[in-house]
């Protein structure tokens, strides 16, 4: 008999072997590090008493990750990662590990369940759907070597990011749950500003060793100003991968098609009040 409990007395390599298990051949490669996802679900707020798990006797088989935290005035609880082994699928695990989470996370006064899924993945999104979410935003992703029109040498100033000034940082709206302020105080990233005429124009937040970038804008649309921060990217890091910007945001699409950076996949935010 196939029972569904919280993971917060689940060993933790137990959980990240079932989760490379079931994300086998997905549409994107996964990392295999256990400390990858060790840090990642920290910075996310990953709180695994509020995480579930399908376990056939001692067999984790299916699972949803859940961080917990406040965000945009609500406790949300952000589902940042599900999946369920290969010869278990099929068996609707994922709604009945829902069924069992949502009294418990009302209970905590959560209000809002959200989680990302990728377009392609129609199977997902409509057990998703089944369940209650809805989709409320489009997210493109982008990787690549940056190709700016005329590579400038810019000056950079780092910000050390307890010193960040959040509120006048433009579009904060616009990011995905691990690429808000909220996770990113909690990972080792590094913030720059780019410099023209000694005043600030532009910023970027990334991971130099990865040149993985988690937030860019341009503070006003001055001539050449997005050319300026590319090139100051370019400075860190010329090969770069940039997940989840809002489709929306048209003019920053543009730019990173100008560069010459590949649209490699598509994700759907979606989100359930409860």
């Amino acid at each position: 008999m196939m029972i569904v409990k919280n993971l917060g007395n689940t060993d933790f390599e137990k959980v990240v072997d079932s989760f490379l298990v079931a994300f086998e051949n997905y549409f994107v490669e996964v990392p295999t590090d256990s400390n990858y996802y060790k840090e990642r679900w920290k910075a996310a707020k990953v709180d695994f008493n509020f995480s579930y798990g399908m376990f056939d006797g001692d067999k984790l088989v299916g699972f949803v990750i859940h961080a917990i935290d406040q965000r945009n005035g609500r406790l949300t609880a952000f589902n940042t990662g599900t999946g369920v082994i290969p010869e278990y699928r099929g068996q609707k695990i994922i709604q009945s590990i829902y069924e069992y989470a949502l009294d418990d996370l009302r209970r905590i006064g959560v209000t809002n369940c959200a989680l990302e899924v990728i377009i392609k993945n129609e199977r997902a999104i409509r057990s998703y759907k089944g369940i209650g979410f809805k989709t409320c935003r489009t997210y493109i992703c982008f990787k690549g070597t940056i190709k700016p029109e005329t590579i400038e040498t810019v000056t950079l100033k780092e910000v050390d990011l307890e010193k960040v000034d959040w509120a006048n940082l433009p579009n904060q709206n616009s990011y995905s749950w691990d690429h808000q302020k909220e996770s990113i105080l909690k990972s080792n990233y590094r913030f720059f500003q780019v410099l023209n005429n000694k005043s600030p124009e532009s910023f970027f937040i990334l991971q130099p060793d990865t040149g993985y970038v988690v937030q860019f804008d341009v503070f006003q649309q001055e001539r050449n100003a997005w050319n300026r921060l590319f090139s100051g990217i370019r400075q860190i890091s010329s090969t770069i991968k940039i997940n989840n910007v809002d489709e929306r945001l048209t003019d920053k699409l543009k730019q990173l098609h100008t560069i010459g950076l590949v649209n490699t996949i598509d994700q759907y935010e979606m989100q359930m009040e409860i």
